[in-house]
Formats: C-alpha cells, sequence, structure tokens
C-alpha cells in the first residue's frame, strides 16, 4: 500500500483574517485550528510567524 504525502498549503489572506479573528476573541488554539482545517501545530507557527500570541489557553 502507498504511504499517503501531506502537501503543504498556503495560507490565505481569509485564513489569516480569520486567524487573527479568533486570537483576538481568545479561541483556543485547537478551536482556532479546527476551524482553519489545519493542524496545531500548523496554527500556532503562522500566528508566532505573524506575530500573534496564542498563548497556553485551555
Amino acid at each position: 500500500m502507498a504511504k499517503r504525502t501531506k502537501k503543504r498549503r498556503a495560507w490565505t489572506s481569509v485564513e489569516v483574517r480569520e486567524l487573527k479573528t479568533m486570537a483576538k476573541r481568545k479561541t483556543p488554539a485547537s478551536k482556532i485550528a479546527r476551524k482553519l482545517k489545519r493542524t496545531e501545530g500548523a496554527t500556532r507557527q503562522k500566528a508566532f510567524s505573524i506575530g500573534l500570541s496564542l498563548d497556553s489557553r485551555s
């Protein structure tokens, strides 16, 4: 059986806007990731790269 490879998807401006909006509302990183259909790690990394804080919220 062939191994499935994951392809990286570029962040769209709409996704970045949604990320910023949800971060300002103090939404947990896991919920943001689910909404954007991305991993929590990818979501946290993007937030860090654009200067947003997704501190350890539960």
